[in-house]
């Protein structure tokens, strides 16, 4: 049984619901989230924090699972799609591998900057490792951020990277557990994007893992299929209501909101989209992505499976949302009015 209607709820007009209802929808994302960080800052404060860490991730995700149960955004998603195998090994496989290599790659970097930084560059040290904590995992997030976006964007305007890409947006549901349904290659570019401006500029370990944690979170919370309601959270944070544009099958609502954590740098550059009305739940890709797990880390590789990953070229339906369709036919008509007159 579900707290949820049986059509898609909206963040904007939501449909009428009892005030318990609503005070959940509006405070558990926010709840998860902040849950999550605190749980991140006992662990990191252990002799093993990256154990610990996890034991808080799969904590977030058991908790997002059933709250995806008891009140979701959309029905439908909550049946089997056959992929749920695939999901989970290109999360663990592809996306954890490259972030554990990631992770453990952070002391070598530092390590050569130790000794090479006086070789090579001024005296003064560019990070500024006097600020508190907080304000440099900040100033961190804002960069790695701005790499992230540039590898997203290119991903999905670069034929030769949308091919990488496209199994993230091949799923035609959204859930917990395919947060992380990323070809290794697509989660390289973006942890090279992301982290080696933050090498280059001497930021130090505990501003990596902290990045680390808020992607992680952010990163179940804008897949999870829960009806929650973010509001003001929609102009800085990347929420479930902006993600679910992004994997709109519409090109001119997909191709928005790239920000992976912030929004910040969708708002800068004009990607930012985020209409009064319901968020999208038709998904997908016009292509075809192989089903074995192994078939889609290859597919990618061969002519033949580009071929399919790209699919057939978009209808002009498929460019322009229905709303600005509908305003385009309107105005198309007033105009041959004029024109008789």
């Amino acid at each position: 049984m579900t707290l949820a209607p049986q059509t898609a709820a909206s963040d904007i007009d939501p449909p009428t619901h009892g005030l318990i209802y609503t005070t959940v929808s509006c405070l558990l994302w926010p709840a998860l989230f902040v849950g999550g960080l605190i749980g991140a800052y006992f662990a990191f404060r252990t002799t093993i924090p990256l154990l610990w860490f996890n034991v808080v991730y799969v904590a977030v995700v058991i908790s997002i699972s059933l709250a995806e149960r008891l009140m979701p955004y959309e029905q439908t998603w909550l049946r089997r799609d056959g992929e749920t195998f695939n999901d989970f090994a290109h999360t663990l496989l592809n996306k954890g591998g490259v972030q554990i290599v990631a992770a453990i790659g952070t002391s070598f970097p530092m390590a050569v900057a130790t000794v090479a930084q006086p070789m090579f560059s001024p005296p003064s040290f560019l990070w500024p490792h006097s600020a508190p904590l907080f304000l440099q995992v900040i100033l961190g997030l804002i960069i790695a951020e701005f790499g992230l976006y540039i590898a997203h964007r290119v991903a999905h305007e670069n034929l030769s990277l949308w091919r990488f890409h496209a199994l993230h947006h091949s799923v035609e549901r959204l859930w917990v557990i395919n947060t992380g349904r990323f070809h290794f290659i697509d989660s390289l570019l973006k942890i090279a994007l992301s982290q080696i401006p933050l090498y280059l500029l001497g930021a130090p370990l505990p501003v990596f893992l902290w990045i680390g944690a808020v992607t992680a979170f952010v990163g179940l919370l804008t897949h999870c299929n829960i009806d929650v309601r973010t509001g003001p959270l929609d102009w800085i944070l990347s929420t479930p209501r902006l993600h679910r544009w992004h994997h709109s099958r519409l090109l001119a609502e997909g191709n928005t909101n790239y920000g992976e954590n912030l929004v910040l740098w969708d708002q800068i550059l004009g990607t930012y989209y985020n209409p009064p009305r319901p968020s999208s739940v038709n998904i997908g890709i016009s292509g075809k992505v192989a089903k074995g797990f192994r078939a889609q880390l290859t597919q990618p590789f061969s002519a033949k499976g580009r071929r399919q990953i790209i699919g057939k070229a978009p209808k002009p339906t498929d460019v322009v949302p229905p709303v600005l369709q509908s305003d385009i036919a309107r105005l198309a008509r007033k105009l041959r009015l004029i024109h008789r007159k």
